[in-house]
């Protein structure tokens, strides 16, 4: 039994499609081998910023013969019939065909063939162009020297670099429009590009790690930036403030994970601590980080590079501090505008009476007061005050309005709370 490796080396991949791309690559490969008669005993996959990774291990040298049975005309059936068959079935008389008997539909000819199996390199061949070309990327970009004119050009999410692909150890030959599989793979593009002539995974692996600085498993890549990241936290009496959906981000960002800490300015604590928690994470992919005593946010950031800096991440630190600072004060520029106005100040009302909430529904002012009538009307219901369920149901969309919530929509309603609390608000909006 033998082994098929499979790598395509691309420009960077979202990190968001990263996952469902290793179970399409896997999908697609198994349909092309059922469809061919072979099965792998085990199928592994890999994805990381730049390379897509299939291993099928136990992976026969030749598909199976397969018997086929030809089923023909009636036995008494005229002449063209029989010569028909006999062509198709590619045997010289009915000498080599045997009768079958059906109780339904009488006796008929049936001729048995014996169709030999193909190379199982033949069927990689066959196979690898067909699934890179039937790629189901969510969103794809033509390239390649035809792509201006839409002719002859490949799809894919970027472009492909490099194709590796190996059965056994040695080179299964085939081409994707002009780009020639080999063996060569590539690391780093700074720490250890190469290229590296591979046989098998084992090899692949090593190579990777070793002198190309690329972790290929992406839990692996998970685990060494958390841990990381951790250590550097403890190590000045701080809290990672635990992210696992950024952390599984990260780790699709970044083929050698290095955690950096960062500083922050202090005096950007006074935000709240949700606005800071959101420029970190969406724009700069950045971790907050806590104070274990008070478990308020401190005035520091965790950054995952990836690469390992000669000065230990100092410039790297610096130059991000700068950025989440230019960030920050943005946000501090919004905090501050939006509350020169009470939540529910007349213009913001009329800003909703602008925001066309359906065609058919009109505005989303139109909306608050219905919403505010019913729930007055059913509060009674379930024993809570008519009063304090209408006034809470004008104030709920007023913050859509806010300059904080048109930089940072998931913050909708979350700076709502806020600003209703300096209107007096804390029976409406109280935890």
């Amino acid at each position: 039994m033998a082994q098929l490796l499979l790598e395509i080396l691309t420009e960077e991949i979202p990190a968001r499609m990263q996952v469902r791309a290793e179970a399409d690559m896997q999908k697609l490969m198994m349909d092309q081998f059922t469809a061919a008669g072979v099965l792998p005993e085990a199928v592994r996959t890999f994805s990381g910023p730049r390379r897509l990774v299939l291993v099928a291990d136990g992976l026969p040298a030749r598909t199976a013969d397969v018997k086929e049975e030809r089923k023909g005309p009636r036995v008494g059936s005229a002449d063209a019939a029989i010569q028909g068959f006999l062509k198709a079935a590619g045997i010289d008389s009915l000498d080599q065909a045997r009768i079958v008997d059906d109780p339904k539909k009488g006796q008929f000819y049936v001729a048995d063939s014996l169709k030999s199996g193909r190379e199982t390199v033949e069927v990689i061949a066959a196979a690898v162009p067909a699934m890179i070309r039937a790629f189901p990327w969510p969103k794809s970009m033509r390239w390649g020297p035809n792509a201006l004119s839409h002719s002859g050009e490949t799809r894919w999410v970027r472009p492909i670099q490099r194709i590796l692909c190996t059965f056994d150890g040695e080179i299964v030959p085939f081409d994707v429009d002009g780009i020639h599989s080999g063996n060569l793979t590539e690391g780093h593009r700074i720490m250890g590009r190469g290229p590296f002539a591979v046989r098998r995974f084992e090899d692949y692996e090593q190579a990777l790690r070793t002198r190309g600085h690329v972790t290929l498993d992406r839990e692996d890549r998970k685990a060494t930036l958390l841990a990381d990241a951790r250590t550097l936290c403890q190590a000045r009496n701080l809290e990672l403030v635990e992210d696992e959906g950024l952390a599984n981000e990260v780790a699709g960002l970044v083929e050698c994970p290095v955690a950096i800490l960062g500083d922050m300015g202090p005096s950007f604590l006074d935000l709240p601590p949700e606005v800071i928690r959101l420029s970190m994470r969406t724009h700069q992919k950045y971790f907050a980080v806590r104070d274990p005593d008070t478990g308020k946010l401190a005035p520091h950031f965790v950054t995952i590079a990836n690469l390992k800096a000669k000065d230990g991440g100092a410039k790297i630190a610096a130059g991000n501090a700068r950025v989440l600072s230019a960030r920050l004060s943005d946000a501090r520029h919004f905090w501050d505008l939006d509350r020169k106005l009470p939540l529910d100040a007349p213009e913001r009302i009329e800003k909703l009476k602008a925001l066309v909430f359906h065609e058919k529904l009109g505005s989303v002012w139109q909306k608050v007061e219905r919403v505010a009538a019913l729930a007055k009307e059913l509060a009674p219901s379930v024993g809570a005050d008519s009063d304090l369920a209408f006034r809470a149901a004008m104030l709920a969309k007023m913050d859509l309005v806010t300059e904080m919530v048109g930089e940072f929509p998931e913050l909708q309603g979350v700076m709502g709370r806020y600003y209703a609390l300096g209107l007096g608000e804390q029976t409406l909006v109280a935890d």
